[in-house]
This record gives C-alpha cells, sequence and structure tokens, in this order.
C-alpha cells in the first residue's frame, strides 16, 4: 500500500483519465459502513463508488472537484489508506479495480476524459460538451477547476481566481469576509493561481492543506509562515487552473465567475466596486 498523493496522479497517468464532472453521491445501503472522514467528502458532495474488497480491505473511489482518492479501510473500520494498492508482484491493483467498475458501463467513469497533462485548452475541445453557449462551457471548467471553498455548504456560491500575493484579491475578500463569508452568507470558491514560482507553490500548498480557510485567513492577517513556498507539494492542480484561465483568456485576479438569479452566468473582472450587487445578484448554490 502506498498512500502518497504522487500514486494518485501515477494511476490518473496511467489510466489516461481526468476527472471533470461531478455528481451527487448515491447512497447504497448494502454497501460496508464508511469511516467518518469519507463520510464527510460525501457530506460535502464527492461522488463516491465501491470498489469491493481486495486483500481483505474495502476499497473505495471519491472524486471531489475534479480530483481522484483511494481508500482501503482496515478490517473492523478503525482506520484506513489513502493511496493506490500493489499486489506482491508489484502490480498495481487499483488500476484493476477501477477497469473493472468501468467495464460495467458505470455514469461516473464514462464521464472521464483524457487529460493528463493539465495544458492546452482545459476541456475546451471536449466531445462531451454539448452546452448550447459559450459562457456554460466556462461555467463548466470553472466548476470543475481545483478550488477550496470559503464559508459553509449549502450558501449561494461564486468562485474567483486568486493569486496568494494579489493585493486586490484580499482586498476583494476583505470585502466578504466578515459580513458574508463568516456569517454564511454566501460560499467563495477560491481558485489559486500563481505567476511566479513563489505564488504557485503557495498555491499548491493552499489546494493541499487540510485546513484552506484557516491558512487563508492567516495568510491574509499577515502570517507569512501560513502559506509557505514548498518546493516538494506537487502544483499539477495549480497548473490546471492556469490553463483554465489561459484557454478562456482570463488575465487578472480576482476574476469572480457566478450564475446569476436569471440563470446566465456572469463574469467580473477584477474587483467588484460594489460587492453587495453581486452578493444579492446571485442564484441558488452549485
Amino acid at each position: 500500500m502506498i498512500n502518497t498523493k504522487r500514486s494518485v496522479q501515477f494511476i490518473a497517468v496511467l489510466l489516461g483519465l481526468w476527472v471533470v464532472v461531478t455528481f451527487p453521491a448515491k447512497a447504497q445501503e448494502t454497501l460496508p459502513t464508511l469511516p467518518d472522514p469519507i463520510q464527510n467528502l460525501v457530506d460535502e458532495g464527492a461522488q463516491i463508488r465501491y470498489l469491493g474488497r481486495e486483500h481483505g480491505l474495502d476499497s473505495w473511489l471519491t472524486i471531489k472537484n475534479g480530483q481522484e482518492q483511494y481508500f482501503y479501510v482496515l478490517p473492523g473500520g478503525e482506520a484506513f489508506l489513502m493511496g493506490v494498492m500493489f499486489d506482491k508482484t508489484g502490480k498495481v491493483v487499483t488500476v484493476d479495480q477501477v477497469r473493472k467498475l468501468r467495464a460495467k458501463g458505470d455514469p461516473l467513469l464514462d464521464s472521464l476524459t483524457t487529460d493528463s497533462t493539465a495544458q492546452g485548452s482545459a476541456s475546451n475541445n471536449s466531445e462531451s460538451f454539448e452546452f448550447k453557449s459559450p459562457s456554460e462551457r466556462l461555467f463548466h471548467d470553472i466548476e470543475n477547476s481545483n478550488w477550496v471553498p470559503l464559508g459553509p455548504p449549502g450558501a449561494p456560491v461564486m468562485y474567483s481566481f486568486i493569486d496568494p500575493q494579489c493585493g486586490h484579491c484580499h482586498a476583494f475578500i476583505n470585502d466578504l469576509r466578515a459580513t458574508i463569508i463568516e456569517k454564511g452568507g454566501v460560499q467563495l470558491r477560491m481558485i489559486p493561481v500563481g505567476f511566479r514560482e513563489e505564488t504557485k507553490a503557495q498555491a499548491a500548498f493552499l489546494l493541499a492543506t487540510p485546513n484552506p480557510q484557516e491558512k487563508w485567513f492567516r495568510h491574509m492577517d499577515g502570517d507569512e509562515t501560513a502559506l509557505p513556498a514548498r518546493s516538494e507539494i506537487n502544483g499539477q492542480g495549480v497548473q490546471r487552473n492556469l490553463a483554465i484561465m489561459q484557454s478562456w483568456k482570463l488575465n487578472a485576479t480576482p476574476m469572480v465567475v457566478y450564475r446569476g438569479k436569471d440563470g446566465s452566468v456572469k463574469i467580473v473582472r477584477g474587483r467588484p466596486k460594489n460587492v453587495g450587487d453581486v452578493i444579492a445578484d446571485l442564484g441558488s448554490r452549485s
């Protein structure tokens, strides 16, 4: 068993898969009980599939925000491991599990498309796009970017590309912080990017940390240790976010994208002049 993030990325490349669509999780009463941390992912909107029992361990695939994770639960459910399973010959067991699930025609895996480079036009050229307008294609890419939430689930949602060192980004989030985010009026889904190596590394750390809201607010409050620029953290998620920006020619931060009450996709370049107007125009939770 290997429980590193590098191993998860390895299997994604090996299978030639990149998740670009998420679906609401479905309850399956006959399946083994999930450990609480995995159940929390489901409660937050992750899609989940039971991969079966291998070498005495119940195994699960979860997909949230376009990211795959693989979990193996130890007997009794007292602990679990995240990563890829290998057998004693070095064969990747997880690969076979996913292939078997896909062979059953599972619609979740049918929604996966190839994009292992995290470069180019994101999902812009995918044959699976059947939307009526470019704005819907943009919103699809935004929803399936690598984002972290500020604010509670269930609140109206807006997205924004954010650079950790962007002063206008800090000002925009401060406009939201006290009266909106902390009081539960909206959820801002930050899409971290970076235009220098340092800020790319900080953005990657923000995606990787288990408590991004706490880290981000500490960073905004002047704690220089809150978002370290660690070179060992994989930056593929940030590169994908940058690829989405480039493919849609979005060239500034913050760049706010949301769905209005009339159902249309709205874009605000830079810090909104009146964030209250944006909040008032937000549609329901995405």
